[in-house]
Protein backbone atom coordinates (compact mmCIF):
# COMPACT_ATOMS: atom_id res chain seq x y z
CA UNK A 1 0.00 0.00 0.00
CA UNK A 2 1.52 3.46 -0.81
CA UNK A 3 1.68 5.72 2.19
CA UNK A 4 0.25 9.34 1.47
CA UNK A 5 4.05 10.94 0.15
CA UNK A 6 4.15 8.53 -2.59
CA UNK A 7 0.42 9.06 -3.77
CA UNK A 8 1.32 12.88 -3.54
CA UNK A 9 4.84 12.25 -5.62
CA UNK A 10 2.83 9.94 -7.91
CA UNK A 11 0.18 12.85 -8.62
CA UNK A 12 2.85 15.23 -8.48
CA UNK A 13 5.03 13.59 -11.29
CA UNK A 14 1.23 13.55 -13.72
CA UNK A 15 1.64 17.77 -13.05
CA UNK A 16 -1.05 18.07 -10.52
CA UNK A 17 -0.98 18.59 -7.11
CA UNK A 18 -3.39 16.84 -4.31
CA UNK A 19 -5.45 19.21 -2.77
CA UNK A 20 -7.18 16.78 -0.38
CA UNK A 21 -6.44 12.97 0.64
CA UNK A 22 -9.22 11.23 2.69
CA UNK A 23 -8.89 7.39 3.29
CA UNK A 24 -12.34 5.45 4.63
CA UNK A 25 -14.21 2.50 4.40
CA UNK A 26 -14.08 -0.29 5.88
CA UNK A 27 -11.72 -2.85 6.21
CA UNK A 28 -13.20 -5.50 3.31
CA UNK A 29 -13.06 -2.37 1.08
CA UNK A 30 -11.49 1.17 1.76
CA UNK A 31 -11.53 3.98 0.30
CA UNK A 32 -9.40 6.56 -0.66
CA UNK A 33 -10.56 9.67 -2.59
CA UNK A 34 -8.56 12.50 -3.63
CA UNK A 35 -9.04 15.64 -5.02
CA UNK A 36 -6.32 17.44 -7.32
CA UNK A 37 -5.71 20.80 -9.03
CA UNK A 38 -3.15 21.83 -11.05
CA UNK A 39 -0.12 23.83 -9.14
CA UNK A 40 -0.33 27.22 -9.25
CA UNK A 41 -3.35 28.55 -11.31
CA UNK A 42 -5.91 30.24 -9.69
CA UNK A 43 -9.26 28.71 -9.24
CA UNK A 44 -10.65 30.92 -12.50
CA UNK A 45 -7.57 29.07 -14.85
CA UNK A 46 -8.05 25.68 -13.29
CA UNK A 47 -9.64 23.02 -14.69
CA UNK A 48 -9.37 19.58 -14.21
CA UNK A 49 -10.97 17.21 -16.73
CA UNK A 50 -12.72 13.25 -16.69
CA UNK A 51 -9.08 12.78 -18.78
CA UNK A 52 -7.03 14.25 -15.90
CA UNK A 53 -9.04 12.16 -13.27
CA UNK A 54 -8.81 8.87 -15.57
CA UNK A 55 -4.73 9.29 -15.83
CA UNK A 56 -4.51 9.58 -12.03
CA UNK A 57 -6.67 6.96 -11.02
CA UNK A 58 -4.84 4.36 -13.63
CA UNK A 59 -1.22 5.73 -12.62
CA UNK A 60 -2.53 5.07 -8.70
CA UNK A 61 -4.93 1.99 -9.53
CA UNK A 62 -1.89 -0.51 -10.02
CA UNK A 63 0.25 0.61 -7.17
CA UNK A 64 -3.01 0.01 -4.70
CA UNK A 65 -3.63 -3.40 -5.56
CA UNK A 66 0.08 -4.23 -6.13
CA UNK A 67 0.88 -6.65 -2.57
CA UNK A 68 -3.12 -5.31 -1.16
CA UNK A 69 -5.20 -8.15 -0.20
CA UNK A 70 -7.97 -5.33 -0.03
CA UNK A 71 -9.94 -4.48 -2.48
CA UNK A 72 -9.14 -0.73 -2.82
CA UNK A 73 -11.76 2.30 -3.79
CA UNK A 74 -10.17 4.80 -5.38
CA UNK A 75 -12.19 8.45 -6.02
CA UNK A 76 -10.18 10.93 -8.08
CA UNK A 77 -12.01 14.12 -8.54
CA UNK A 78 -11.31 18.45 -8.82
CA UNK A 79 -11.79 20.09 -5.72
CA UNK A 80 -15.19 21.93 -7.27
CA UNK A 81 -15.83 25.52 -7.57
CA UNK A 82 -15.88 25.99 -4.14
CA UNK A 83 -12.10 24.52 -3.59
CA UNK A 84 -10.66 24.13 -0.17
CA UNK A 85 -8.02 25.86 1.05
CA UNK A 86 -5.91 23.25 3.20
CA UNK A 87 -2.20 24.35 3.35
CA UNK A 88 -0.84 28.00 3.91
CA UNK A 89 0.46 27.87 0.47
CA UNK A 90 -3.45 28.03 -0.97
CA UNK A 91 -3.96 30.85 1.34
CA UNK A 92 -1.41 32.75 -0.22
CA UNK A 93 -2.18 31.20 -3.90
CA UNK A 94 -5.68 32.72 -3.72
CA UNK A 95 -5.31 36.06 -2.44
CA UNK A 96 -7.79 38.44 -3.97
CA UNK A 97 -10.29 35.45 -4.20
CA UNK A 98 -13.52 35.82 -1.87
CA UNK A 99 -13.47 32.96 0.80
CA UNK A 100 -15.96 31.39 3.59
CA UNK A 101 -14.25 30.43 6.49
CA UNK A 102 -15.42 27.93 9.25
CA UNK A 103 -13.68 28.70 12.92
CA UNK A 104 -13.62 25.90 16.20
CA UNK A 105 -14.44 28.97 17.85
CA UNK A 106 -15.43 32.45 17.47
CA UNK A 107 -12.77 34.12 14.85
CA UNK A 108 -11.58 37.91 14.99
CA UNK A 109 -14.27 38.32 17.72
CA UNK A 110 -16.30 38.08 15.10
CA UNK A 111 -18.57 34.58 14.75
CA UNK A 112 -17.92 31.30 13.69
CA UNK A 113 -18.08 31.40 10.25
CA UNK A 114 -17.13 34.31 8.11
CA UNK A 115 -17.08 35.47 4.79
CA UNK A 116 -14.58 37.58 3.09
CA UNK A 117 -12.11 38.38 0.44
CA UNK A 118 -8.81 36.52 1.18
CA UNK A 119 -5.59 39.30 1.72
CA UNK A 120 -2.96 36.65 1.79
CA UNK A 121 -0.98 34.81 4.70
CA UNK A 122 0.54 37.87 6.89
CA UNK A 123 3.93 38.05 6.82
CA UNK A 124 4.76 39.33 10.03
CA UNK A 125 2.83 36.58 12.07
CA UNK A 126 3.51 32.97 10.39
CA UNK A 127 0.65 30.70 9.71
CA UNK A 128 -2.27 33.52 10.13
CA UNK A 129 -4.01 34.85 6.77
CA UNK A 130 -5.70 38.50 6.47
CA UNK A 131 -9.57 38.28 5.53
CA UNK A 132 -11.05 41.81 4.76
CA UNK A 133 -14.86 41.88 6.24
CA UNK A 134 -17.15 44.61 4.93
CA UNK A 135 -14.02 46.88 4.70
CA UNK A 136 -12.20 45.74 8.40
CA UNK A 137 -8.80 43.88 8.03
CA UNK A 138 -9.00 40.87 10.26
CA UNK A 139 -6.03 38.23 10.82
CA UNK A 140 -6.76 34.61 11.62
CA UNK A 141 -4.71 32.11 12.80
CA UNK A 142 -4.70 29.06 10.83
CA UNK A 143 -5.09 26.66 13.90
CA UNK A 144 -8.39 28.42 14.30
CA UNK A 145 -9.53 27.26 10.95
CA UNK A 146 -12.00 24.11 11.02
CA UNK A 147 -12.59 24.69 7.08
CA UNK A 148 -12.21 27.37 4.49
CA UNK A 149 -13.34 27.37 1.16
CA UNK A 150 -13.56 29.32 -1.81
CA UNK A 151 -17.13 31.12 -2.21
CA UNK A 152 -17.99 30.65 -5.53
CA UNK A 153 -20.83 33.60 -6.90
CA UNK A 154 -22.87 31.62 -8.53
CA UNK A 155 -24.78 35.33 -10.05
CA UNK A 156 -22.01 36.16 -11.14
CA UNK A 157 -21.23 33.38 -13.15
CA UNK A 158 -24.61 33.34 -14.74
CA UNK A 159 -26.53 31.28 -12.35
CA UNK A 160 -26.85 27.35 -12.37
CA UNK A 161 -28.65 27.01 -15.83
CA UNK A 162 -25.94 29.63 -17.09
CA UNK A 163 -28.93 32.42 -17.70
Amino acid sequence: MLDSGDIERAVKALGFEVVQMERGGGRRRPLLRLRIDRPGLSSAQSGITVDDCVAVTRQLRGALEDGAAEDWVLEVSSPGVDRPLVKAADYARFAGSRIRVRGYGPLADRGRKLEGTLLGMVEETPETFALEIEGDRVEIPLEDVASARLAYDWDQAGGVDGR
